[in-house]
């Protein structure tokens, strides 16, 4: 019939409006779910903004870096080891120059326990040259060194002489000179010691020195040590090369 709409038409007209009805509802509302994530997505924003353009492929998000790169222990204790030397040489550019050089070759080097060692090397050998001690001279002496003190010993003992001594003590003991030649650590060293010291001959007379009074005596005397190579360097021993009287 004209002007009228059949009851199929009318039913499939609100079919259509219901379905359009529901699918509004559905997309214009958000979810509990969508709300957090919506909130999180700001937080992040807030927090590094480049994090917004991750997804697009001309965005690199780079890792920040919040502090500066430490300072290695190794260097904090190179530092430290190359003040003391500087401390030790007390100014002096000669000694100073001479130690850090051999410490350059040698890391463990540190010269009070040089110095430490140095002060018992003199009297080990003061005493053992006044015993006639060479085996233990030869640990302690150059080749040269130990044949001149050796030589000693042997007109001493063909005179029927002996030493009658009494190490007192080193009243100081002062790095002279330092320096690397050819991988040899050389120091020099002045030690001011008080002994007691007298030579009798076959009689026992008093022939040298005298039994009842302190001296003093000055020594300058040169040690040196191979530290050319790793394998040089794991010995630790220094050895007596040189000796001179203080004028």
């Amino acid at each position: 019939m004209e002007g009228q709409i059949d009851l199929f038409t009318l039913l499939a007209m609100i079919v259509a409006v219901i379905a359009v009805l529901k699918l509004r509802s559905v997309l214009g509302r958000r979810t509990d779910e969508d709300d957090a994530r919506i909130e999180r997505r700001a937080r992040d924003e807030i927090r590094n903004p480049a994090a917004g353009a991750a997804g697009s492929d001309k965005v690199v998000t780079l890792p920040r870096r919040d502090r500066e790169e430490p300072v290695s222990e190794a260097a904090v204790d190179t530092a430290a080891a190359e003040s003391r030397v500087r401390e030790f040489a007390k100014g002096d550019p000669s000694i100073t120059d001479g130690l850090l050089a051999i410490r350059k070759l040698d890391p463990d080097f540190d010269p009070e326990e040089f110095l430490s060692g140095a002060r018992q090397a003199y009297e080990i050998i003061v005493t053992s040259f006044a015993e006639g001690n060479r085996k233990a001279l030869r640990d302690l002496l150059s080749k040269d060194v130990l044949e001149g003190f050796s030589g000693a010993i042997n007109d001493r003992e063909a005179r029927g002489e002996r030493i009658e001594q009494n190490f007192v003590g080193i009243n100081k003991a002062d790095i002279l000179e330092a320096e690397v030649k050819s991988g040899l650590a050389n120091i020099t060293v002045r030690f001011v010691s008080q002994l007691i010291t007298a030579t009798r001959d076959k009689s026992g007379t008093v022939v040298a020195g005298d039994p009842t009074r302190i001296t003093d005596v000055t020594d300058i005397w040169t040690f040196s040590r191979d530290i050319s190579t790793a394998r040089a360097r794991s010995n630790p021993n220094w050895r007596l090369i040189a000796t001179q009287d203080a004028h």
